[in-house]
């Protein structure tokens, strides 16, 4: 046993295995003990060494600074809020992975947010339109530069035709675009739904705009609710580089007053970037600067200077510990000259005075243009205050499903009646269609120019055919296949394989394009509903409980039970919504539904209100973009994204008549004793004008200057006009002599250029031909209202011409004054003396004494009223310029409303905002959300 045991041993230790077992006995040993020593004694340690391994310096954003008005009252600000970013720093082993968990992961994010109320910051340069495509928010510039942007391109003029994609770049269609981001360059899978796949598509773009520059963070979203803050924070260890900061967001007080002044913030732009950077290198692409107004102009003295801090990172990207840190400077605060108190008053006024006028119009047998009530029915389906896309919403009213199902049934009719039109054997000339058909042609045929596919510049308009279709002889059928034949039919619009098809082939790809686009399109189905309101088949009393159940008005079971038991009639329900401005002009669009104020200081030249109406809410586009509510500015008819008082011009009418004045006294042509004849019709030109009074069946009489502005009698500044042009009657008429001359002293008035305002304002035009027409404001005279403004302060201060701002002083955020603005003297008329100043003076003063809008009123008032034709269809425009008090002139007024109807209109305005100014009656009784008692508007010229 013993002696076994032995050779057993001993045969091991001979053997060579010994050798290699008791050396892998060895090294397993240490291994074992060095995954001891690495995992349990020094395991957090090194832990801590590759925890903190990556270094990291990221930049903090300054706080914006504050905007205020004259008197301190802050009109725009920063609140705190959280917002999510999310930084492309993973790590992945191809580009097709990376997508996919790229791709998951804002998808993930994405339904977190929309689940907790919260939505991605939305800048992408496509949307989504109410028929469900894609169209561009952009054009011009901006979409060349966002074309290039897409396609890797450093300017528009490299994009070429692309063999793989088959398009030229530089002519991508929004689906294009789409098509290429979604599937060539950020691998987006059709799994997706649409939607989804185009948020994607959002922050994945965005994403991209800072992939060039390292550690910098895209914010995807603002302002974001605590569950979406908790939603991050429990997912930190699985979502890579997404982080929650602490953040500000840009808010307005009293939006819709101020909004056309101050603009708002948004991300910036490319385009932003290479401006804003070429000066200053503190911008980056996820900045937030001024997007329009204030905002835009002031931007580099709001923003503020950036800090920066150091940090470790661990290998999701999140900050582990902070090395270094300097903390950011607040930007600066911005004063403006504008009253704030003064600018709400002078905007809600002037609301109430459009709505008394639309107000007093509206089924009136004694207006001139009196408002059909069916118009204002259309109005809330055209102006899009009722929504028809909810019609076929599955929570839509019963009195939406039968609207619904009145238009569904009228649709089909209509559109069997075009494809009839368009592929029958006998189509209708276009002349002897009736007026809906004409209308529904009239859209096609305009919708086909707009998206290019019928291109305007290719049509020959020498054509015999063309001019045929012009003179309504030939059918929409026969003018279409003629346009094919010419080759103005750009036929890569559509779906069709040119190189195979004949012209019948393309013929009906376009019917089916055409068919295929009216059946969705909103634009068409608008057309169909004025029809049917227009028949009475979608009655007034229908759509006005339609205002209940989508909103716009709020419930009131009683008003809701008097419509439904026809207690009282839909005419006068509407009409009481918009006397108590429950439904605005603005919301209406009809004649008028738009307005502008300016209000100076005439002493010292500075804006005291500048009034666009209507307005809107600057919250809505500062940050996040409301995209629905931004393509709602864009397509709302009363235009609020547009400055009325600096951007609208039209002619000035007889406000122009000071200028006239000057210019007759100043040459000589006209003394203060000069007196001349109305005789009704001025016969030393060819198209033999007539003044005014002789239409209402009277002439002025023999009257001198300031008895001419007093009466704005035409016939008076007809001679001076053409005294003007033939220095007085000592040389032949010559346009251009009269014209010189107007052309100079308009200058000197200040009209020849804009006034210095800081923000958007058009050029104006001072008339450069008729002369004898140009004295009384017409010819091709053109102002903005506040050109008028300071052109009338001109005239109240004696000739002081002021270079207008908006601002009155920078701050920094403690208080000290950085530097101070005021309106600088521009240049002085100085081709009057005191008594002809005085006389026109007293001309205005007796057409303010005129006015029966102002008996008995405290304040002496100097003015004049002006009245302006654009369209013999329209209403005219409604201007009043003035100052007062009259013999210590404080402050001027310009007014205009356009398609006021009368200038009396405006000149009542200016009353109350006076009355307001001057505390001539008490606040709550003006500003009573009533519209004005105006009246029923005459239409005809009284000036």
């Amino acid at each position: 046993m013993f002696d076994n045991i032995k050779e057993f041993f001993r045969t091991i230790f001979r053997s060579r295995l010994l050798v290699a077992a008791t050396v892998m006995v060895l090294l397993f040993s240490v291994l074992i003990f060095r995954m001891f020593q690495l995992q349990i004694i020094k395991g957090e340690e090194y832990q801590d060494n590759y925890t903190l391994k990556i270094v990291r310096e990221r930049t903090l954003n300054s706080t914006r600074g504050n905007i205020l008005d004259r008197n301190g009252e802050v009109l725009a600000y920063n609140e705190l809020a959280y917002s999510i970013t999310i930084e492309d720093n993973g790590s992945y082993d191809s580009t097709k992975e990376k997508n996919k968990l790229l791709n998951a992961e804002i998808a993930d994010i994405i339904t977190a947010l929309e689940k907790n109320g919260d939505d991605i910051i939305n800048n992408f340069k496509i949307t989504v339109n109410d028929n469900g495509n894609y169209e561009f928010t952009v054009s011009g510039s901006s979409l060349k530069r966002f074309l290039a942007d897409v396609f890797g391109q450093a300017s528009y003029s490299d994009l070429k035709y692309d063999k793989k994609l088959g398009y030229n770049q530089a002519e991508a269609t929004a689906d294009q675009v789409m098509d290429y981001l979604k599937v060539t360059r950020f691998g987006i899978s059709e799994d997706y739904a649409e939607d989804m796949a185009y948020e994607i598509t959002v922050v994945r773009y965005a994403m991209s705009e800072n992939s060039y520059q390292k550690y910098i963070a895209t914010t995807i979203a603002s302002d974001v609710s605590e569950e979406s803050v908790a939603y991050v924070s429990e997912n930190a260890s699985k979502l890579q580089g997404v982080e929650v900061i602490d953040d500000t967001i840009r808010k307005y007080n009293d939006a819709e007053y101020f909004a056309s002044i101050i603009g708002y913030t948004g991300k910036i732009s490319t385009e932003e970037y290479e401006s804003l950077s070429a000066d200053n290198g503190n911008y980056t692409l996820n900045d937030v600067v001024g997007k329009a107004g204030i905002e835009q102009v002031m931007d580099a003295s709001l923003q503020g200077t950036k800090g920066y801090e150091k940090l470790y990172v661990d290998y999701l990207g999140k900050a582990v510990e902070v090395l270094e840190r300097e903390e950011p400077s607040a930007g600066n605060d911005v004063y403006l000259s504008i009253d704030k108190n003064l600018q709400i008053a002078a905007y809600d006024l002037l609301e109430q005075e459009i709505a008394g006028i639309v107000y007093s119009n509206i089924e009136s047998s004694g207006s001139e243009m009196n408002i059909p009530i069916t118009d204002v029915y259309f109005a809330l389906v055209n102006n899009n205050v009722i929504d028809i896309e909810h019609f076929s919403d599955e929570n839509a009213t019963g009195n939406e499903k039968a609207v619904l199902q009145i238009f569904s049934g009228r649709q089909q009719t209509v559109l069997s009646s075009v494809t009839s039109e368009l592929k029958g054997t006998s189509p209708t000339a276009f002349g002897s269609l009736g007026e809906e058909d004409q209308d529904y042609f009239t859209y096609i045929i305009n919708q086909l120019k707009e998206k290019k596919i019928l291109l305007q510049k290719s049509i020959d308009k020498t054509d015999e055919v063309y001019q045929e279709w012009q003179s309504g002889t030939i059918s929409a059928q026969e003018y279409l296949n003629h346009a094919i034949a010419q080759n103005w039919i750009d036929i890569t619009q559509f779906t069709i394989d040119e190189k195979y098809s004949d012209s019948t082939e393309i013929y009906e790809a376009l019917c089916d394009y055409i068919m295929d686009d009216i059946t969705t399109d909103t634009g068409f189905s608008k057309i169909i509903y004025e029809y049917l309101i227009k028949a009475g088949s979608v009655s007034g009393r229908q759509l006005c409980l339609i205002l209940y159940d989508q909103g716009v008005l709020a419930y009131d079971a009683e008003e809701i039970s008097s419509l439904e038991s026809n207690a009282v009639s839909p005419v006068s329900f509407l009409k009481d919504k918009i006397k108590n401005i429950e439904i605005t002009p603005a919301q209406l669009a009809l004649d008028p539904c738009s307005g502008s104020c300016v209000i100076t200081d005439v002493k010292t030249g500075e804006l005291l209100a500048l009034v666009s109406y209507p307005g809107y809410d600057n919250n809505r586009l500062a940050n996040t973009v409301d995209a629905d509510y931004f393509a709602s500015l864009n397509t709302d008819l009363s235009k609020p994204l547009y400055n009325y008082a600096t951007q609208e011009r039209t002619a000035p009418g007889s406000t122009f008549k000071m200028v006239s004045s000057v210019a007759g006294l100043a040459t000589g042509v006209i003394t203060l004793t000069t007196q001349i004849m109305d005789k009704g019709v001025y016969e030393n030109i060819s198209n033999h004008p007539r003044c005014w009074a002789l239409n209402h069946g009277y002439t002025h009489g023999l009257i001198n200057v300031s008895e001419a502005l007093r009466d704005s009698c035409n016939y008076f500044f007809y001679d001076v006009g053409y005294r003007l042009a033939t220095n007085n009657f000592s040389t032949s008429y010559d346009d251009a002599t009269g014209i010189s001359k107007i052309q100079e002293y308009a200058s000197l008035l200040g009209l020849d250029e804009t006034t210095g305002v800081e923000i958007e304002e058009n050029d104006p035009q001072i008339a450069d031909e008729y002369p004898v027409m140009a004295t009384i404001g017409q010819s091709n005279n053109n102002y903005a209202t506040i050109q008028l403004g300071r052109y009338v302060s001109a005239i109240a201060n004696d000739g002081n011409v002021y270079e207008y701002t908006l601002l009155s002083k920078v701050c920094d955020s403690d208080g000290n004054t950085l530097e101070t603005f005021e309106p600088k003297v521009r240049n002085t008329v100085d081709v009057l003396d005191t008594t002809q100043w005085n006389a026109i003076h007293t001309g205005m003063r007796m057409v303010v004494e005129n006015l029966s809008t102002f008996d008995n009123f405290p304040i002496e008032v100097a003015g004049k009223t002006g009245t302006a034709q654009q369209s013999p269809n329209r209403p005219n425009h409604a201007l009043f310029v003035g100052y007062a008090p009259y013999s210590d002139p404080e402050v001027s007024i310009a007014t205009r409303i356009a398609f006021g109807y009368t200038s009396h209109n405006a000149a009542e305005y200016a009353k109350n905002v006076f009355s307001y100014y001057f505390g001539v009656q008490d606040a709550e009784e003006l500003l009573n959300g009533q519209a004005e008692n105006v009246g029923e508007s005459s239409n005809s010229f009284n000036d």
